[in-house]
């Protein structure tokens, strides 16, 4: 091993084990140290809210790799420790204890926390949010328990962390202040199917309601107060608005944030030898041509080694087409692409709405800027290209399944 070179990645995440991995593979014989503040190995996430929260799937499946594979491959993994400082000028990485680490290059791969919610009572128990594996556990074992469930916000955490519930029985209500589930992200025409979705599984969701506190008996939570004053049962309480990038390192270190730890597209900060990757980067998109930052898996599985070639100086602009995927009661679904309220001036279906077997794009200026293909399968990468071409398509030929993805354009 090439002792002279030091590459560190601090955050010991699925985007950080993944740049780990792929250093190696690519030839880098210098030290990679691996810095994790938790006491996991690093692990995928999507699982936490999903097959491993409903109790489907055993907690091995959620690692990244096996435990073997760190010094396998000579991957310092550090874990239960926490960066307190990057200096840049100094090329170094101080550690909660006093250690400092010496870097050539440096990758923040520190993700996010979730959002508290700002109403009083918001630091009783039984009060949860989804970030870990240990977030994932307790949340299981108290829906698990039988007993009112109520989950504050209609983002993807809280449809999946409700469908769980529902599975071991529990009763749910979602309270989400906008006019649909997954408004932000959707838009009203799919936020719409994904409200029916739960309503049709027996959740009372209350769309258009806010919270004004969360009512506790001495400790514990025990209701939820709405906006309007009524107040719900709760035994258990799930957070779900958002999260917040981690960029306090960088921001002691004055690299530039903005919303998230602002790289270029190939995911290099204001600093050269420092990178950032996963939910925590705020990058310039060559293909969309503007800055977005994704607070999904796939980012995360393939930023990771973008990041890492980009280090070692081979990298080439990163500019996958966002993707993610959500499981939810007998609903599956994918979605390529990037259309926020706004962004587009049509939403067009191809197959059948209301046996939730349908592919939804959304349109600007007859362009597909996105597609959700709702429990249709192998169609990612058709759809992908379609995002990735630009190119005009007719609309006719779009919504007709009998006419191939491949052949739909204007």
């Amino acid at each position: 091993m090439n002792s002279e070179r030091t590459f560190l990645i601090v955050g010991a995440s699925l985007a950080g084990a993944k740049a780990a991995e792929t250093l190696r593979a690519d030839g880098f014989d210098g030290r990679v140290v691996l810095i994790g503040a938790e006491s996991e190995r690093p692990y995928e996430r999507p699982p936490l809210s999903k097959d491993y929260l409903a109790g489907t799937s055993e907690k091995d499946k959620v690692y990244v790799h096996a435990a073997s594979w760190y010094a396998e491959h000579e991957v310092e993994l550090r874990l239960d420790t926490r960066a307190t400082a990057l200096d840049t000028a100094g090329h170094t990485v101080s550690l909660q204890g006093g250690e400092s680490l010496s870097y050539t290059k440096v990758l923040l791969t520190t993700g996010s926390t979730p959002r508290r919610l700002d109403v009083p009572g918001n630091d009783l128990d039984g009060i949860f949010t989804l970030r870990t594996v240990g977030d994932s556990e307790a949340i299981r074992a108290a829906i698990s328990r039988g007993g009112p469930v109520v989950v504050i916000g209609g983002g993807w955490i809280g449809l999946e962390t409700a469908a769980a519930a529902r599975g071991y029985g529990a009763d749910v209500t979602i309270i989400e202040p906008r006019p649909t589930p997954l408004h932000a992200v959707l838009g009203p025409e799919m936020g719409e199917v994904f409200a029916q979705l739960h309503r049709d599984h027996g959740v009372d969701l209350r769309v258009n309601t806010g919270v004004r506190e969360i009512r506790g008996s001495g400790r514990r939570a025990v209701g939820v107060v709405t906006d309007s004053g009524e107040e719900v049962a709760a035994d258990t309480v799930i957070v779900g608005v958002g999260i917040q990038p981690n960029v306090e390192l960088a921001e002691h270190a004055r690299l530039t944030v903005d919303n998230g730890i602002v790289v270029d597209a190939h995911l290099q900060t204001s600093d050269p030898d420092v990178y950032a990757a996963g939910d925590v980067a705020n990058f310039h998109h060559p293909l969309l041509d503007r800055r977005i930052r994704v607070e999904h898996w796939a980012n995360a599985l393939h930023g990771g080694p973008a990041a890492a070639r980009a280090m070692l100086g081979t990298g080439q602009p990163y500019d996958r087409v966002p993707y993610f995927y959500s499981d939810q009661y007998d609903l599956g679904m994918e979605y390529s692409g990037l259309a926020a309220p706004g962004d587009y001036d049509q939403v067009l279906l191809r197959g059948d709405q209301s046996k939730r077997e349908f592919i939804a794009f959304w349109l600007r200026e007859q362009r597909v800027l996105a597609g959700m293909n709702v429990n249709v399968w192998d169609v990612t990468d058709p759809i992908q290209q379609l995002v990735r071409s630009a190119a005009p398509v007719d609309p006719a030929r779009l919504t007709d399944t009998s006419v191939p993805l491949d052949q739909v354009f204007a």
